[in-house]
């Protein structure tokens, strides 16, 4: 004869232990889900949050881009000249670690180095405040591989725009 399950309201403080116990330790249970390039992330934003009130905004994205290698180091400096160039009242700060460069307090743009997250190719990114709408669909990130004077070119007016 199969019996019928009780309700909780029907079960024995004895018969709801275990029940309890396995919700304590499902709830005690950490789950991270973050990949460590992630974890990094979040720790990198932590020291600009700390570093905020540094006297040097310029020096420290510099040391930021100092301490990329390669090819991301080579494009990264000369993003920062052509976005300096072109959009004089930028704050230099960094984004997640990254270098980047605000306008009122918001993140304008960044450079999102390949090396950080493993990918083939650094990008220069632009957050909302840089308004590039342009019709219903328009990129906000730009896969750079090399600085030809075309690109430069690019890069520069896309900066001009973001700023105005």
């Amino acid at each position: 004869m199969a019996t019928a399950k009780k309700t909780a309201a029907q079960q024995t403080p004895a018969e709801k232990a275990p029940a309890k116990k396995a919700a304590a330790k499902k709830a005690t249970k950490s789950y991270d889900g973050f990949s460590a390039e992630e974890r990094d992330a979040m720790k990198q934003r932590a020291k600009e949050l700390k570093a905020a009130e540094q006297k040097d905004p310029e020096g420290f994205v510099r040391g930021k881009i100092a301490e990329l290698t390669g090819t991301d180091r080579t494009i990264a400096e000369r993003l920062h000249e052509i976005i300096r160039e072109n959009g004089p009242t930028l704050v230099p700060r960094t984004y997640y670690g990254m270098p980047a460069y605000a306008k009122d307090g918001k993140v304008l743009c960044f450079i999102t180095p390949a090396t950080k997250f493993k990918t083939r190719y650094l990008t220069l990114g632009f957050e909302q405040v840089a308004q590039l709408d342009d019709g219903t669909m328009w990129p906000t990130s730009y896969a750079i591989t090399e600085l030809t004077p075309a690109v430069e070119k690019q890069v520069a007016e896309l900066v001009r725009r973001a700023v105005a």
